[in-house]
């Protein structure tokens, strides 16, 4: 039997690896382990570890790393902290092989504790890009510490192969969120609106919005922008908290101030959790703001993405999603063209890059078989550039 250990340390983060959870905890050959920490361990944000066990899964550790701050100096110690606990849970726990997915401060203080460790990592998402935030130097440094990769698309197999990574440990497999939806059965509009106690009746916008963290002090003024867009606009409005990035405070503080003053239009969630943010999603006249869940599963569900701003910037995107500037007149115009029927109907046949095969079957198959024998000895692969495997 083998012991497979699966870090999360956000909301959106666990969404993605459910299928992939209840894949391995099903496995009669696994004993999975599984580690919550970050913001599912914060009042601040929901307390979203809750909703993993309400789906069945036993938390092996449950480890608060997050200071009160979402400064820069307050995320470094939420490292220190995070590195320190998880080096103590992985020498309890005993993992073979541990699973981290994207490019989180939580997630590089997890795998930082597990190369110390000697633990095999299992990477996913690897070789994405995103130039305006301290997750790109993030991922690609988890990249480099890890042993096995799971690619959402070819062009990111390509990229994690080029940072050194052995060909035959780097595997295309789609994206987890997408199958998701594939297998999950969603909520009706009216169903969704009585669980949030919120009238759907007329169309809504799902919005969220992070801070892009490689820029200074943006974060007030392009959520004010957003803010007074969606002022001018009739459709109501439904938002998910930031993350607990630097200055995501800035912008939770800017929501809240909006619904308050809008009562009646809008209404926020610190967390939605995945079936009714997915649910949501489906019903909504468009998804707004720049998190990668209107990259990755908003064109799977058909729906039009206006993604602002550099945060997603550099990342593959299918022809449902509209970039934008993060000024109020551009925002205006990208919801125009967004909600238009011309631009509705180009989406009836759209295919998204990131759909794949199963993803967690070919993930958990590989997890569960693969050698594990000397697999932490890693040895760059050096390629004559444009010549990848």
């Amino acid at each position: 039997m083998r012991t497979v250990c699966v870090f999360t340390g956000t909301r959106a983060e666990y969404g993605l690896l459910r299928p992939l959870l209840a894949r391995l905890q099903q496995d009669p050959t696994v004993s999975l382990q599984i580690i919550a920490s970050g913001m599912h361990m914060s009042p601040e944000f929901g307390l979203t570890y809750r909703e993993i066990e309400k789906d069945g899964f036993v938390l092996d550790e449950k480890i608060e790393m997050l200071m009160s701050s979402d400064s820069s100096i307050g995320i470094s110690k939420s490292i220190a902290n995070g590195i320190a606990s998880f080096s103590e849970a992985l020498d309890r726990l005993a993992p073979d092989i541990i699973v981290i997915l994207g490019d989180r401060f939580e997630a590089l203080a997890m795998a930082i504790a597990a190369t110390i460790a000697r633990i095999p990592i299992a990477h996913l998402h690897g070789g994405e890009a995103s130039f305006g935030v301290i997750d790109e130097p993030i991922r690609h440094s988890i990249t480099k510490m890890s042993h096995l990769h799971f690619t959402s698309t070819e062009e990111y197999r390509r990229r994690v192969i080029q940072l050194g990574e052995a060909p035959h440990t780097v595997f295309n497999c789609g994206a987890l969120g997408i199958e998701n939806i594939r297998t999950m059965t969603l909520l009706s509009r009216d169903a969704l609106a009585g669980e949030i106690n919120f009238d759907l009746a007329a169309p809504y916008f799902m919005v969220t919005f992070h801070p892009v963290t490689l820029e200074d002090d943006s974060a007030r003024r392009q959520t004010q922008e957003l803010l007074d867009a969606l002022a001018q606009c009739p459709q109501r409005v439904i938002f998910t908290y930031a993350n607990a990035d630097t200055r995501g405070r800035i912008i939770n503080q800017l929501i809240d101030g909006y619904v308050a003053a809008h009562p009646e239009t809008s209404i926020a969630f610190r967390s939605m959790g995945l079936l009714r943010y997915l649910s949501g999603m489906q019903h909504c006249a468009a998804v707004i703001g720049n998190s990668s869940s209107g990259i990755l599963e908003a064109p799977a569900l058909g729906r039009p993405t206006i993604n602002i701003g550099d945060r997603q910037q550099g990342r593959v995107k299918p022809a449902s999603v509209l970039d934008c500037a993060p000024e109020t007149p551009a925002i205006l115009d990208a919801i125009t063209r967004a909600t238009s029927e011309a631009f509705l109907r180009q989406l009836a046949d759209l295919r998204s890059p990131y759909e794949g095969d199963a993803p967690s079957e070919t993930i958990a198959t590989i997890l569960t078989t693969r050698d594990l024998t000397d697999i932490l000895k890693k040895r760059f692969t050096d390629f004559p550039i444009g010549e990848f495997a």
